[in-house]
């Protein structure tokens, strides 16, 4: 655990050249679906908003997009505070929730989301192919779930291959807890079908970074089902999967989590250089 805190210590200290002194505004509320789907309800129109985060004098830097967790039926969109002042962008994400919409109502607004980050970041200065997907519990399944399964940026004409990295904290690998409970499921009863990341294993997926709490504190079986999906996809020939396991923290694990996402788009970026 000492020599774990060290890593952390000096992952965060070799950010200090990534990050370089600049200013920053945040745009909010702004939708992400055309006029035509925003219209069709309130409900669509409350929560299918994202804030933009992002430094105003510089170019073609990476962006985040971040999905907030509780277990898809709860949350509001943020900006991690850990991610500010860094030198780049993040997309802080609302999307529709249980039991006003069920399966896959989430799923799809997080691919639009995503799409109107792809199509759009470019606009603010970003660039359009460093475009990350991060959240905690509920917020990691979604960003798992359009990076692994194609067709949900299929949809608006974008290939899930051209995201930079995919990072989500203590995510379902399995199909999500709601879900299972849409369906009359029980929590303890872990079915693995087309609404699972773990159903989408693939040799050409984008990087994929995993982190969870510690196994003997997190939620039910967590750290377990990342294990296995770290298994498969190196099972599948995927060259760049990574498991890190936060010891000592439970399902809240993001304050530990957050320097290590920050390291690999730094790793990310300077590959693209």
């Amino acid at each position: 655990m000492k020599r774990f805190s060290l890593t952390i210590l000096f992952i965060t200290l070799s950010l200090s050249g990534f990050a370089q002194e600049t200013s920053y505004t945040t745009e909010e509320n702004i939708p992400y679906y055309d006029a035509s789907v925003r219209e069709a309800d309130g409900y669509t129109q409350e929560r299918c908003v994202l804030d933009l985060y992002f430094p105003t004098d510089q170019k073609d830097f990476p962006t985040v997009v971040w999905f907030h967790g509780g277990g898809l039926s709860a949350g509001q969109k943020e900006i991690p505070e850990a991610l500010k002042e860094k030198g780049i962008a993040v997309v802080g994400v609302n999307y529709r929730l249980y039991p006003k919409v069920g399966a896959p109502a989430y799923i799809e607004d997080a691919a639009a989301a995503i799409a109107w980050t792809m199509k759009h970041i470019e606009e603010f200065g970003g660039d359009p192919s460093l475009v990350f997907l991060s959240g905690h519990s509920a917020g990691g399944y979604l960003a798992a779930m359009v990076g692994m399964d194609k067709r949900w940026l299929a949809n608006h004409g974008l290939d899930a291959n051209d995201l930079a990295g995919l990072i989500p904290f203590s995510g379902h690998m399995i199909t999500h807890f709601t879900v299972r409970k849409e369906r009359g499921i029980a929590g303890t009863q872990p079915i693995i079908d087309d609404l699972a990341p773990l159903y989408h294993v693939r040799e050409d997926a984008p990087p994929l970074l995993l982190i969870t709490g510690d196994r003997e504190m997190e939620m039910l079986g967590r750290y377990e089902e990342n294990a296995y999906m770290m298994r498969m996809m190196k099972v599948a020939g995927h060259q760049s999967t990574t498991l890190f396991e936060m010891d000592g923290y439970g399902h809240n694990m993001t304050h530990p989590a957050f320097p290590l996402l920050l390291n690999e788009v730094k790793r990310i970026v300077e590959l693209e250089d």
